[in-house]
């Protein structure tokens, strides 16, 4: 133990100390607990064992089989703490020595020592050994890689935004960012007063999880600067608690954004509630299509947008406009906008996240080199490796760490990766649809069925890759009408899998037409031509009785026997 240990770690103590003794945390018995006991944790040298189950269990009293995906508890504890610890810094502990901090998406606390301004206690990020990458490739031939990448890139920077005679390029939109102000309490009852209070704090910090979107906390002048105003009410409607949430525009004075969600008064008198509410609206407002990217991606629907100036968020916008289509010109323009970066992104987690998950889709052309088959996914691995260390607790760069493990073939670690995405921001919509897709087509119909509802039915205008797995559900259910209506939009989005569960629903309702209207879709789909229809499905299907129903289907549907098992 270094000599300077003890000292710090009786500072850290007296902090503590004082902490637990403001009255705003002393009157909750179970935030104190909370904090007193990751602090003394983290100074035993026990910060790995800091995990939501022990903290459930050792301070919240959950039994041995607590499961922390199903029960927020801990979650929305440390939301509450965090907000308290910023409130106390901003206020009578702004003068504190030495500071514990509780960083986003982590249990395990930081201390700040005032004259040192260093951690006396380093953390350990718990959601990286969730899933860390397999293969780590040394910062050399990172860089090597980075280089060849951006050559083979030129082509799509040619088109997309270099090769353009075009008058100088102007400053597209920043991130946008929003304002959340105190929600008015119209209820009038003391049983739901500290959840309508918490709420906006609550809504905070679940927004800030999308990265791609800069919250504040305020009201008044600090509303005037930002793009956008989120306010709402609660009220009762008999014994139903009414959450009604407006965007509005700050510079027109527009409501641009409205949204209303009842809960019954026996559930909004539960302290989950906030956790709950606070989702809902942030798969809304957080979503690529919500209201607050929607001038955005006006801007790069029109034919002047290619004069605009690349920017980190401009690219993540096209990235997710890429994934909403998965078409060639949509990869071509995120790819070009990625590249147009240049240095400034080499250090961009979500710039590097993107630019990983185009090229292990195939539309960043690697060159494959004598003793490396795999290169495209090797060179994918260097900038999801390096999004990873970027930011260890983004959801976005999970998100595009597990779509990497599925290109790989690794669907166990892939869950793991989803899973990581999903704690760390449980509002991101893509990262339930896909991780409901993945669950689904390795046999966990059921354990997909909650997240791909959650995605498809709350989130801002769902593409078409959230209805496959509705699309499942419906034909293990029989709703062959409903499969279909699932299964034509899938179509759209996933040319292989998706054709093929419209000729199941038709076969199932008896829809000769739509059969016949299918299967020259799945004969014409080049990865089935060049290796057969179901050895190309074994590569995305961990399901083999799914398989097997595939092909007895598209047997009956007249697909000839060869092109069911090899190349044709």
């Amino acid at each position: 133990m270094p000599d300077d240990a003890a000292p710090q770690h009786q500072a850290v103590l007296a902090a503590l100390q004082r902490l637990l003794a403001w009255p705003e945390i002393s009157r909750s018995p179970q935030l104190g607990r909370f904090l007193d006991y990751i602090v003394r944790q983290t100074l035993a040298g026990d910060g790995q064992t800091i995990k939501a189950y022990a903290i459930a269990v050792d301070v919240f009293g959950r039994p041995a089989d607590f499961d922390p995906q199903a029960d927020p508890i801990v979650r929305v504890q440390a939301r509450r703490l965090r907000a308290l610890l910023d409130e106390y810094y901003s206020g009578p502990g702004a003068d504190e020595p030495t500071r514990i901090q509780l960083p986003v998406g982590r249990y395990i606390p930081e201390f700040i020592l005032a004259d040192t301004d260093v951690d006396a206690a380093p953390a350990t990020v718990a959601a990286t050994s969730a899933a860390s990458p397999r293969r780590r490739l040394p910062p050399s031939w990172f860089g090597l890689a980075l280089g060849a990448l951006l050559l083979s890139l030129g082509a799509y920077a040619h088109n997309a935004w270099v090769g353009r005679q075009a008058p100088a390029a102007v400053s597209g939109p920043a991130r946008p960012t929003i304002t959340v102000v105190e929600f008015q309490d119209l209820a009038g009852t003391a049983r739901l007063r500290p959840q309508v209070a918490g709420l906006a704090i609550e809504l905070v910090t679940d927004l800030e999880q999308f990265g791609n979107i800069e919250v504040r906390y305020g009201q008044g002048g600090a509303a005037a600067e930002s793009d956008f105003v989120l306010t709402g009410i609660v009220r009762l409607d008999e014994r139903v608690a009414q959450y009604s949430a407006i965007l509005t525009e700050s510079e027109a004075g527009n409501v641009v954004w409205n949204h209303t969600l009842a809960v019954p008064m026996q559930e909004a008198a539960g302290l989950d509630v906030l956790d709950r509410v606070s989702r809902v609206f942030s798969l809304m407002l957080g979503s690529p299509r919500g209201p607050l990217h929607a001038p955005a991606r006006r801007l790069l629907a029109v034919d002047g947008a290619a004069d605009v100036a690349p920017s980190p968020y401009l690219c993540r916008v096209l990235f997710d406009l890429y994934r909403e289509s998965r078409g060639a010109g949509a990869a071509g323009r995120a790819g070009g906008c990625l590249e147009a970066l240049g240095a400034a992104g080499a250090d961009n987690a979500v710039v590097q996240a993107a630019m990983g998950s185009l090229i292990a889709d195939g539309f960043a052309p690697v060159a494959v080199e004598e003793g490396e088959p795999d290169a495209r996914l090797a060179a994918a691995e260097t900038h999801i490796g390096a999004a990873v260390h970027l930011a260890p607790v983004s959801g976005f760069v999970w998100e595009q760490r597990a779509r990497l493990y599925e290109a790989e073939g690794a669907r166990r670690q892939a869950r793991d990766a989803y899973s990581s995405a999903i704690q760390l921001n449980p509002a991101n919509g893509d990262g339930l649809a896909g991780f409901a897709l993945l669950l689904a087509l390795g046999g966990e119909l059921a354990e997909a069925e909650a997240p791909a509802r959650q995605a498809l039915e709350e989130s801002d205008s769902p593409p078409g890759w959230y209805h496959g797995v509705p699309a499942l559900i419906a034909l293990r259910d029989g709703d062959f009408a409903a499969a279909g209506a699932h299964a034509e939009i899938y179509a759209r989005a996933d040319r292989e899998l998706g054709p093929i569960l419209a000729i199941l629903a038709g076969q199932g309702a008896g829809d000769s037409a739509m059969v016949s209207r299918y299967l020259p879709q799945v004969l014409d789909v080049p990865a089935f031509r060049a290796k057969g229809v179901v050895p190309r499905l074994g590569e995305r299907i961990g399901d083999l009785v799914l398989i097997e129903t595939i092909r007895t289907a598209l047997t009956r549907a007249g697909m000839p026997p060869a092109a069911l098992v090899q190349a044709f």
